[in-house]
C-alpha cells in the first residue's frame, strides 16, 4: 500500500500559485478566487487563505473564507470551497479539521461552509459525517442556471424557448447598442440604476461602496466586464460580469422598466457569452433559480427567465455549518429563520 503524501497546511501567500490551482478544477468559480478574497480584505473584513502542500510542496488543495462580525455572532464564511480532490479522504479530513481550526481561532460562533460540490446523498452524508449541519440560510447560489458554451451560439439559440428567441428579435429590432467597460467609474451608473431597480422589485440594494470594491478587484486583473445596453445614449440595462478559470459568471444584473420594454437582457448575455469563448471558458453561470413550483418565491420571475435560455440546472450541495458556540448559534438559527420567511427566499 502506498504512502499517503506528507501534508503541511499553511497560509497561502502567492496570487499566482493560487489562481492556477483552483483554474485547475473545473467546477471553481470566482469564489474560490484570489481577488475575491482582496475584495473582502478591502472592506476590512479578516480573511483566511490556506493550502495543502505535498512533501515537493505542491499544493494539492485550497480554501479561502471571510470572517463575517454579524450582529447575531461572528463566523467564517467559505462559499465555493475548499478546492480539492473529494477522493483522497485523509486529506478532505484533514481540510475539514482545519477549517474548524481557523473557525475557533476567529472566535466564530460558527463557521458556514457551502462546498463546490453537486448536491447528493453521498455529499449529505460527508457534512454529516464532518460535524456540520444544514444551515438555516444560504451561502452564495444553491441552484445554478448553467449553459455550456463548448456548444455554438446557434446551437443554444436553438434549444433556449420560443419566448427568449422573441425578445432577442425585438431587441435586435429596437436599435439597442451594447457597450462594454472595465473602468470602476461605470459603478457609479449601476449603482444609480440598481436603487431604481431595487425599488421596482422589492429588495435592498447594495452599497456603492460594496458593489465598487468588488468592481475594482476583479478589474486590476482582466477579470470583470461590465455591459451596459442603451437606446438613444440612455442605459437601459447593465450586466456585472465576472470571468475566471472555467466559469463566466453573471455575478449582477439591473435594468429599467424601457430596458425590461426593449428586452435590452437577452443582447447582454449573447454579447458576455461570445467574449467568454474568446477567453475559451467552458461554462456560462447564470446564478440562481429556484424551482418551478415556488411561484411565491421572489426569484421565481427571474428564475423563469433564465430557464427561456435551455440551461442545465445544477443543484450545490447547500451551505452547512459547523456550531462553535451552541448557546449563541440558536439565537443565529432564530433570527435566520425568521429573516428566511420574511424575505421570501
Amino acid at each position: 500500500m502506498s504512502k499517503q503524501p506528507i501534508i503541511a497546511i499553511i497560509d497561502a501567500g502567492n496570487k499566482e500559485l493560487w489562481d492556477e490551482f483552483v483554474t485547475g478544477h473545473r467546477e471553481a468559480n470566482f469564489l474560490q478566487s484570489w481577488d475575491f478574497y482582496e475584495f473582502h480584505a478591502s472592506r476590512g473584513n479578516k480573511i483566511v487563505r490556506k493550502i495543502a502542500v505535498d512533501a515537493e510542496g505542491k499544493i494539492i488543495a485550497a480554501y479561502a473564507g471571510v470572517v463575517e462580525d454579524a450582529k447575531r455572532g461572528r463566523y467564517l464564511a467559505i462559499a465555493g470551497g475548499p478546492i480539492l480532490d473529494w477522493q483522497n479522504k485523509p486529506l478532505v479530513d484533514k481540510i475539514f479539521d482545519d477549517i474548524k481550526q481557523e473557525g475557533k481561532r476567529h472566535k466564530c460562533v460558527f463557521v458556514r461552509l457551502r462546498p463546490q460540490l453537486e448536491l447528493s446523498d453521498k455529499s449529505l452524508r460527508l457534512m454529516q459525517s464532518h460535524g456540520f449541519k444544514k444551515a438555516p440560510m444560504f451561502l452564495s447560489v444553491e441552484y445554478a442556471g448553467i449553459l455550456n458554451l463548448e456548444k455554438s451560439e446557434a446551437e443554444i439559440l436553438k434549444n433556449a424557448s420560443q419566448g427568449f428567441r422573441r425578445k432577442l428579435r425585438k431587441a435586435e429590432k429596437n436599435n439597442l447598442t451594447v457597450e462594454t467597460s472595465q473602468d470602476p467609474k461605470i459603478m457609479k451608473d449601476f449603482c444609480k440604476l440598481e436603487k431604481l431597480h431595487a425599488s421596482r422589485q422589492g429588495y435592498v440594494p447594495f452599497t456603492d461602496s460594496f458593489l465598487t470594491k468588488q468592481f475594482e478587484a476583479f478589474a486590476k486583473n482582466n477579470e470583470v466586464v461590465m455591459y451596459v445596453g442603451k437606446k438613444d445614449g440612455e442605459i437601459l440595462a447593465m450586466n456585472f460580469m465576472i470571468f475566471y478559470g472555467n466559469e463566466a459568471s453573471y455575478h449582477y444584473g439591473v435594468s429599467s422598466d424601457l430596458g425590461t420594454k426593449y428586452s435590452v437582457a437577452p443582447l447582454l448575455h449573447l454579447e458576455a457569452m461570445r467574449e467568454a469563448r474568446k477567453r475559451s471558458i467552458k461554462r456560462y453561470n447564470l446564478w440562481g433559480i429556484v424551482g418551478t413550483e415556488e411561484t411565491g418565491h421572489r426569484f421565481f420571475g427571474v428564475s423563469e427567465f433564465k430557464r427561456s435560455f435551455g440551461c442545465e440546472e445544477l443543484k450545490y450541495t447547500p451551505a452547512h455549518d459547523f456550531v462553535i458556540n451552541k448557546p449563541k448559534y440558536q439565537l443565529t438559527k432564530l433570527i435566520e429563520t425568521a429573516r428566511k420567511h420574511h424575505r421570501h427566499v
